[in-house]
């Protein structure tokens, strides 16, 4: 064979193993191509899914906010426009329900959320909870006050828990105005980071 022979024969193998090459390359980023298309899809079925249901939840939360909230405050209005009137209107046990909870938050959070949401909807989600948090535990330590100081004591006279000279409340319920002024400022919180919260996941589903 002669030398001009073995160097075409030499460039044909050569040829070849580029193009064996070549073809495994493309194939194999076709493949990495096609798996991380699916998994964008995927990701992006799954945003789109907890925004969904984010939304959802806000827009309740946020009707019930303010349908609550005017409730509890045209009673807080009434008792407070009798306790300055000079009357002594009745106190009642302070309890404080809601359905709000923060492992659903957190939940969502660990099923995907926090690789998936952006970095400001997370940010403005956890000023929610941390909002929230700190009116639920002010209400907690009135309402513990309330089961020790006012709920064992309903059988009692009016001036158990009056002066009944100056028709004020006795100094241990006298941060019971300041209780129930609590449960509006819960709901006036929950309405606003709620709503603030709404906007935002609605930008992120525009977004993507």
């Amino acid at each position: 064979m002669s030398e001009t022979t073995q160097k075409h024969s030499m460039l044909a193998r050569l040829g070849r193993w580029l193009a064996e090459l070549i073809l495994v390359f493309v194939g194999v980023y076709a493949a990495f191509w096609l798996n991380n298309y699916q998994q964008g899809k995927e990701q992006a079925k799954r945003r789109d899914q907890i925004l969904a249901y984010l939304e959802q939840r806000l827009e309740d939360g946020i009707s019930s906010a303010k349908s609550d909230g005017a409730k509890e405050e045209k009673l807080i209005a009434a008792f407070k426009h009798s306790l300055d009137a000079g009357e002594m209107p009745p106190l009642r046990p302070f309890s404080f329900s809601t359905d709000y909870n923060p492992a659903d938050i957190a939940t969502l959070l660990q099923s995907g959320g926090i690789e998936l949401l952006d970095t400001k909807t997370l940010t403005v989600l956890r000023q929610l909870e941390s909002t929230i948090r700190g009116d639920l535990s002010a209400i907690t330590h009135f309402e513990k006050l309330s089961d020790e100081l006012i709920a064992p004591n309903l059988d009692q006279d009016i001036s158990f828990f009056y002066d009944p000279v100056t028709k004020k409340l006795r100094k241990r319920f006298e941060k019971y105005p300041q209780a129930l002024d609590l449960v509006v400022k819960l709901f006036h919180d929950m309405e606003t980071t709620q709503t603030d919260l709404l906007r935002q996941i609605q930008a992120e589903r525009q977004r993507h």
